[in-house]
């Protein structure tokens, strides 16, 4: 039996060529986009579930009021933080902390390789997430001081190796930065995989750390640390949030320390990465936004091929109404009947499904490129956020999609009556064309709204791209900082005329230092007001030091008083006063105006500065967060980051000059930059990612639906062959055939506009409301939208339309 329904409907396939092309056309780009789209999901989904205890770990994260308003909502917490919680509740079974390190430079016999991914990590770290060493015992590691676990990759790197046994390394000896003492490493572990929220290529014994910094240990007044605890199995962590105000209160006062009130609450390990909006994040995040809404485009673009497929097999009944009648006459039972047509759904649906996965095969590499992750279809199978219901959703979907989208043609065509049939009397029931109205109506809704989101997404990249951010990171070279220099009286003097230096380069045209650039955190003061103010309240602002040349070098307008000039540098630090401010800071700190902010006194802490200058705000981060208020301070320091403004043109033997400068100044010194407008830019990603894909998927919908629309509009020229020719006859115009043919579909393409302008304003706006800057969508975004879906679909029809107009009507007249 099974052989004979497989003849049957492979007959059926060749038979009706075009139908059938169009069809397994659309499943098979339905399903690779689909495929595609499931494997970033679940690569996604999958952050941190390599670990064995995921589901019970949970960071520490808090949140900072002052007067009421929300400050900070970060990762970092005091570094007593996850010890307390560990000793106040039994719920709590395990904790451990991290410090990520500035970037340092290993030193191994002549080798020098610069490193940024640190972390101090506790000697439980690796008890609590699940890191596999290579070499070396998990058991005994990160307990002494100057210990260090390195990653596979990096231990290629020092030690020039490309074999199996890493044991050779254990107890090996280096030198890190500028430490005296040498570190030794205790063990290797694999990369960190690139689905791990916590990217690092050296783990630090945290001992290493309280040694020079004795409130690392155990401390409730410095906030730069992270922590993480586990729980016991099935402890509800909502539950147990609402505990922690009490255990607030307990260990730390911020009213008195801060002059802020915090609240201390835990975040699930697996949403860290997804689910993050927090500030001072460790490594790279996601959004969550962004997988949900490809997710939802790959359901709607299958759906429309299974769309195309109901729609073609009911329209093609008429067809097929005197096989099912003979079949009827002949004994065939209803049920055989529903049984073949929904085997023949399959069969097309398993076709489609084959050369999905020579497509998905044939584009994977550009995909990759595209997403810049390396993904394959093994990601389908892989654990995620929900364990497997990526894998078994795809499977459901698919099972699901094919029985629908079989049954009910199954159903139309099993239903029909032998004798009416066979005495010519059948004809498409006005439910039947109504539905099919209905599914065509529902595909062109969903296509014009993801060519209204397409058009937003793409005008808030460009609006972020083209606005103007308050400085200038055109040109601007960001220089490593000479960390490896020791600090002395002659340091200041050796910048000073190495910038001068610099500025002799011919396409120089200034070079500035600071402790941080625009496109990151920078630190906060939470205890700053003015020293004669007759309020007490502080307030909260971002703190930086830069020197005289920072203004200068990066366009920030002063608008009123005085840049910082030499002299202010050159005093020593206790000495040092000059302060400038941003226009939000001296609003904030009860300014009537920029100017008279000038020479008053700020608090900050117990420490008096003198207001010399107030500059216009900048962005010091991108559009989706608001300026803030920010103070400046005049330092220098070997960490500080050297920004040099370069003039277009020899770039080159520009770098070059550069760093022969560079060296001779820094002697010991890796010199290796960036420009700022590249790692400005990328926090960006997860926006442009979402603009490209949203493109090129609503790209493919649009010609799913097309394929659709080009089947129904066959067949409908097919059914009135006849008639076409008739009229031809009778003088009618080419014209006005076209115009018989497409109004129809044109009608149910303008309905589908009207139903989807409303949900994708809405879907859209949403989307607009996490940033801080954003667009406001105009109403000519909805009016391409619809015109573009009515040309590209009044193209698609033309084709078939003007073919059939055109042909001789004798023919026409002929066919029965």
């Amino acid at each position: 039996m099974i052989k004979h329904y497989l003849k049957v409907s492979f007959r059926n396939l060749w038979k009706y060529k075009s139908f059938s092309a169009i069809n397994i056309a659309g499943l098979a780009v339905g399903m690779a986009a689909c495929l595609l789209i499931l494997q970033y999901v679940s690569f996604k989904l999958s952050f941190d579930q390599f670990h064995r205890y995921a589901d019970d770990i949970y960071r520490v994260v808090n949140d900072r009021y002052q007067q009421g308003k929300l400050i900070q909502h970060g990762t970092i917490t005091y570094s007593g933080i996850s010890k307390a919680m560990n000793d106040d509740y039994e719920e709590v079974v395990q904790h451990a902390r991290i410090a990520p390190s500035g970037e340092v430079i290993l030193t191994y016999n002549d080798k020098r390789i610069a490193e940024d991914e640190i972390l101090y990590a506790d000697s439980n770290f690796l008890a609590m997430f699940d890191f596999p060493l290579i070499a070396g015992d998990k058991r005994t590691v990160l307990k002494d001081p100057n210990a260090l676990i390195i990653s596979q990759s990096l231990a290629d790197k020092i030690f020039d190796y490309k074999g199996d046994d890493y044991n050779q390394f254990i107890g090996t000896a280096i030198k890190y930065g500028t430490d005296s003492a040498l570190y030794k490493i205790e063990a290797i572990c694999k990369d960190v995989p690139e689905n791990s929220h916590l990217p690092f290529h050296i783990l630090v014994s945290y001992k290493t750390l309280t040694n020079f910094w004795k409130e690392a240990d155990y401390d409730f007044t410095q906030s730069d640390f992270w922590h993480y605890v586990r729980l016991k199995p099935g402890t509800n962590y909502k539950t147990f949030n609402a505990q922690l105000g009490a255990y607030s209160q307990k260990h730390f006062q911020g009213n008195k320390i801060s002059g802020s009130d915090e609240t201390f609450y835990l975040q699930p390990l697996s949403k860290a990465h997804l689910y993050s909006d927090f500030e001072y994040e460790l490594g790279r995040t996601g959004s969550a936004t962004v997988v949900w809404a490809l997710l939802i485009i790959a359901l709607f673009i299958i759906t429309i091929a299974w769309v195309n497929y109901i729609n073609l097999a009911t329209a093609r009944s008429v067809e097929r109404a005197r096989e099912v009648g003979i079949r009827k006459v002949v004994g065939c039972e209803r049920k055989r009947l529903i049984f073949q047509f929904l085997f023949e759904s399959a069969l097309v649906n398993f076709i489609g499904i084959g050369l999905a996965l020579v497509l998905v095969m044939l584009v994977q590499s550009s995909f990759n490129d595209l997403l810049k992750y390396q993904l394959s279809l093994s990601y389908l199978v892989t654990k995620g956020l929900s364990g497997y219901g990526i894998l078994i959703g795809l499977i459901s979907i698919v099972v699901l999609g094919i029985f629908i989208s079989g049954l009910y043609p199954a159903f139309v065509l099993s239903s029909f009556k032998p004798i009416a049939v066979l005495k010519g009397k059948f004809s498409s029931s006005q439910k039947g064309i109504f539905f099919r109205k209905a599914l065509v109506i529902g595909q062109f809704t969903v296509t014009i709204g993801l060519i209204i989101g397409s058009l937003v997404v793409m005008q808030q990249i460009r609006y972020m791209n083209k606005t103007h951010l308050g400085f200038s990171m055109d040109q601007v070279m960001v220089v490593r900082a000479p960390s490896l220099t020791t600090w002395d009286s002659t340091f200041t003097d050796r910048v000073n005329i190495f910038k001068e230096e610099l500025k002799q380069i011919a396409h120089v045209k200034g070079a500035a230092t600071s402790w941080n650039v625009p496109g990151g955190d920078i630190g906060r003061s939470f205890n700053v007001r003015q020293k004669d103010s007759a309020t007490t309240n502080q307030f909260t602002v971002r703190h930086t030091g830069v020197d005289y040349d920072f203004l200068d070098v990066y366009g920030i307008k002063l608008i009123a008083g005085r840049n910082f000039t030499q002299s202010d540098l050159s005093q020593r630090g206790a000495n040092r006063r000059a302060m400038l401010i941003n226009r939000s800071a001296a609003k904030l700190l009860g300014f009537k105006s920029p100017e008279g902010a000038i020479s008053k006194t700020i608090l900050r802490g117990t420490r008096e500065w003198d207001v010399v200058g107030v500059v216009e705000d900048y962005h010091q981060k991108s559009l989706r967060y608001p300026m803030e208020p920010m103070i400046f301070m005049p330092f220098y320091g070997t960490n500080n980051a050297i920004s040099v403004k370069l003039a277009p043109g020899e770039l080159p033997r520009t770098i070059a000059e550069i760093k022969k400068k560079y060296d001779a100044f820094f002697p010991g010194n890796l010199f290796d930059y960036t420009f700022l407008d590249e790692t400005f830019n990328r926090q960006y990603e997860n926006e442009q990612l979402f603009a490209r894909a949203f493109g090129i998927f609503a790209g493919l919908a649009i010609f799913v639906a097309c394929l659709g629309l080009l089947g129904l509009t066959m067949f409908a020229t097919i059914q009135r062959t006849k008639e076409i020719g008739v009229r031809k006859v009778l003088g009618a115009s080419v014209s006005s055939i076209v115009l018989l043919l497409s109004k129809n579909f044109l009608q149910l393409i303008l309905l589908s506009s009207l139903v989807a302008f409303p949900l994708a304003w809405w879907a859209m706006n949403s989307w607009l409301r996490d940033f801080a800057y954003r667009i406001n969508i105009g109403w000519w975004v909805f009016i391409l939208a619809g015109a573009s879906a009515l040309f590209i679909a009044l193209a698609t029809i033309s084709f078939q339309a003007i073919k059939a107009a055109i042909a001789n009507p004798v023919k026409s007249l002929r066919t029965e």
